[in-house]
């Protein structure tokens, strides 16, 4: 796991120094901005850590490897990461603008409320391309879920997920997870027909989440492509997908601070089992380590 983070690499030199120098930080300041912190934050996190070091008087650069990780920790448990998934059924609205990964997201997702043994619906809500029926299925099979489809080709995204939930509340199930439309060409439908969709959900039962899917690798224009869903949506979460390879593991932290929405899930791969939970010491362990 350490050796996909770009961090824990560039870092890796610093910590086995002799000693805290002023290169100290100016390799500190270039691995943080590289692993896409940004400049603001990587700031903030070097004054925090200038001051601590001061504050133990070490001179230790393992001493500062621990203080980054706590520093780290520290930032990203400011935003609550939990899942709120009590109601039943739990209603999960997925949205998130075409390429992201949604589909296979949710499969994932499936999955990984199923290892927590919990039953679970997707209904296929993208109805205007027929393609993304096919391939939800298949990741929703692939993750142990049941799939509703739309009864006709360009059925109405709202009532597809009403059927949905009327599914669940009939055969006791106790997630539903909505596939929502991505195309962002013309926003102001997109964003009318996902307050439509919400309307009619609510009527049935309230919705426990929704959640925007981001596409780690695109960083920071990932966030503006999603502005729209960010202002009408109702996003509770994020879900960060490609964070593996080049992708860059600051970008968790710099998107919450820019939205001020929890980052909930994160995707480090293309297998089914590739999608976590996240959890803040074991992000910043794995960030640095």
């Amino acid at each position: 796991m350490a050796e996909k983070w770009s961090l824990g690499r560039a870092l890796r030199g610093i910590f086995v120094k002799p000693t805290i120098d002023e290169t100290t930080w100016e390799d500190m300041e270039t691995a943080l901005i590289t692993a896409d912190f940004g400049p603001d934050i990587t700031e903030r996190i070097i004054d925090e850590l200038r001051e601590k070091v001061d504050r133990f008087r070490t001179t230790d650069p393992k001493d500062l490897q621990r203080m980054l990780i706590e520093t780290l920790e520290e930032h990203f448990a400011k935003f609550d990461t939990t899942l709120k998934l009590t109601e039943r059924p739990a209603i999960v609205l997925v949205v998130g603008v075409n390429g992201v990964g949604k589909t296979t997201t949710i499969g994932k997702f499936a999955n990984f409320l199923r290892r927590y043994g919990r039953s679970i619906v997707v209904g296929a809500a993208d109805t205007f391309r027929a393609a993304a029926v096919e391939q939800l299925a298949t990741w929703a099979e692939r993750g142990g879920a049941a799939i509703v489809r739309p009864q006709q080709e360009g059925q109405d995204p709202a009532s597809v997920a009403f059927q949905t939930i009327q599914y669940a509340q009939q055969t006791g199930t106790e997630i539903v997870l909505i596939d929502t439309a991505g195309r962002l060409h013309t926003k102001g439908g997109l964003m009318d027909e996902l307050g439509k969709i919400k309307r009619v959900v609510e009527k049935l039962a309230p919705i426990s989440e929704v959640l925007l899917v981001l596409d780690a690798t695109t960083g920071q224009n990932g966030v503006m492509q999603a502005e729209a869903f960010l202002q009408h949506a109702g996003v509770t979460g994020l879900v960060l997908t490609k964070l593996d390879g080049s992708a860059k593991g600051g970008f968790v932290l710099a998107v919450q601070e820019r939205t001020g929405i929890p980052v909930k899930l994160l995707g480090q791969g293309e297998g089914i089992g590739d999608l976590t939970g996240f959890t803040p010491h074991v992000f910043a362990e794995q960030l640095v380590s």
